[in-house]
């Protein structure tokens, strides 16, 4: 029997939730619940299930839901979901701050429920297929940059942008942060919109993330140096490139373009095997709090210059 899934906000990314459930085999979408009604009655009327604007009311008729509602709103409503029995996908960040991320990991372990977050990038063909060549990188780069889309403005751009990266970077680089540095600023929105942080970690890898939501481009790269080996994974178009040195210490070039497939269908996928198997999801509470962690202490860097910044100003 598929299992009952529900999408509670149905805006941007809320709507693909909606649309990759309908297609998959092992799912039944049966509700969605948003607070602007038209935009709940829209997607239900395309995708043929229920409609809400109390997410309350989805409760009694789902077996999982997914939260793609804005930011700080992530707390509030995957408690009220964990309490009511749901196991739960919750997209990026977990949450706005580090406490409310530790209360819903803890009602998550004490109801025995699913907590997966959508770090969605995991799930992407490029850094899989990079993976097999990536061991023990020296220095780690990557650029996120988007247009100003207006969407994901309730947080800063380390919280809406970076965060992706500061994820995968912790996933590949096996070691403890030995020092964090920073540069950010706010230009349209009263969040950080720039934002450059360079991390050290105790094996004596750095790393640098660049996320910028202002630019004329989108931009998705990582860039990994290593022994004898360069690689890079362009996240748009899944397509990795290596550069190493071969037999004859020449530098030579291999293209990997792995099988297109679409990063949230693969990770709604892992979504629904964990909960058949109730096994832990390739990204748990636990992994999005370290990457929180990490992003919250950038952000609180950030702020900190710039007010001082702004104080030596005023002085004169």
């Amino acid at each position: 029997m598929p299992l009952r899934m529900g999408v509670i906000g149905v805006g941007y990314l809320g709507r693909h939730h909606a649309r990759i459930y309908s297609e998959i085999e092992d799912a039944d979408l049966v509700a969605v619940a948003d607070t602007d009604s038209t935009k709940a009655a829209d997607v239900a009327g395309t995708y043929g299930c229920m409609h809400y604007a109390s997410y309350s009311d989805i409760f009694k008729l789902c077996d999982a839901i997914s939260i793609a509602t804005p930011t700080t709103t992530h707390y509030r409503v995957a408690m009220d979901c964990l309490e009511a029995g749901k196991d739960i996908l919750i997209e990026k960040p977990i949450t706005e701050n580090i406490g409310e991320a530790e209360a819903i990991i803890a009602e998550a372990e004490k109801r025995d429920r699913i907590v997966q977050v959508g770090h969605l990038e995991r799930y992407n063909q490029g850094i899989i297929a990079a993976s097999q060549f990536i061991g023990k990188p020296r220095f780690v780069e990557s650029e996120r940059i988007s247009p100003f889309l207006g969407r994901g403005t309730d947080v800063d751009v380390t919280l809406d942008l970076m965060i992706h990266d500061i994820d995968l970077i912790m996933s590949i680089i096996h070691s403890k942060l030995r020092d964090i540095r920073a540069i950010g600023e706010s230009i349209i929105t009263e969040k950080i919109d720039v934002a450059k942080a360079w991390l050290e970690f105790e094996n004596g890898c750095t790393a640098l993330i660049t996320a910028n939501r202002l630019s004329s481009e989108k931009v998705r790269r990582l860039k990994v140096h290593q022994q004898d080996s360069f690689i890079l994974v362009d996240f748009q178009s899944q397509e990795v490139r290596r550069y190493y040195k071969d037999a004859n210490a020449q530098m030579a070039m291999d293209t990997i373009q792995p099988e297109q497939k679409e990063p949230l269908r693969e990770e709604l996928l892992d979504f629904i095997r964990c909960i058949r198997k109730r096994t832990g999801p390739q990204v748990s509470g636990r992994d999005a709090l370290y990457a929180l962690e990490i992003a919250v202490k950038i952000t609180e860097l950030l702020k900190q210059k710039n007010r001082r910044n702004h104080e030596r100003t005023v002085r004169g």
